[in-house]
């Protein structure tokens, strides 16, 4: 690999260059988000902000349309639990658990804000009008092939297991609001 700043390789289409220099400045751990959280200089509070303003969006883009599958609860949970335990400035060796270090740092579960959003845009599909694309590919059942688990799915037992709102009572109860 050539230095920073002395070229870089073509692309195999024989088009532009891999500048070298920026993929060794995201490569190395000490520019990307790990240093800043865990420098000293900068105050709880501030690692807080960059939490809130920049790990979560980015974590969570999509989250609406997710399957949440148990892997899927997973590793958001542990993506979530590394970036706080390094804002409180423990690790995994001092065998603090997760809500403790939630509940010292004022942060809600992530997971809890994916099935509120969830449930929010179930709420939305549900009560569109009859003809909006996303509302008719929501209503759609697709047959054949390999069974998958669909968000339709997923969600209405979110609902049934958070809400006790039966799948076959979703519609007038979106429709209500108040739930």
């Amino acid at each position: 690999m050539p230095p920073p700043g002395q070229g870089g390789d073509p692309a195999p289409s024989g088009g532009a260059q891999v500048p070298w220099g920026l993929v060794n400045d995201v490569r190395s751990r000490d520019r990307g988000h790990r240093s800043v959280v865990v420098k000293r200089e900068l105050s709880q509070k501030g690692k807080l902000s960059i939490y809130r303003s920049i790990f979560v969006p980015t974590l969570t883009y999509g989250h609406e349309l997710w399957v949440m599958t148990k892997r899927t609860r997973s590793r958001v949970q542990a993506a979530e639990m590394s970036f706080l335990r390094r804002v409180a400035g423990l690790s995994l060796r001092d065998r603090v658990r997760s809500s403790a270090i939630r509940e010292e740092l004022g942060v809600e579960p992530l997971l809890l804000r994916v099935e509120r959003s969830q449930m929010k845009w179930l709420g939305h599909l549900v009560r569109m009008p009859p003809g909006s694309l996303p509302g008719e590919v929501f209503r759609a059942c697709p047959s054949g092939g390999r069974s998958w688990t669909c968000w339709r799915d997923s969600v209405s037992r979110l609902v049934w297991e958070c809400l006790g709102i039966p799948p076959d009572e979703l519609e007038e109860v979106a429709g209500e609001r108040e739930v």
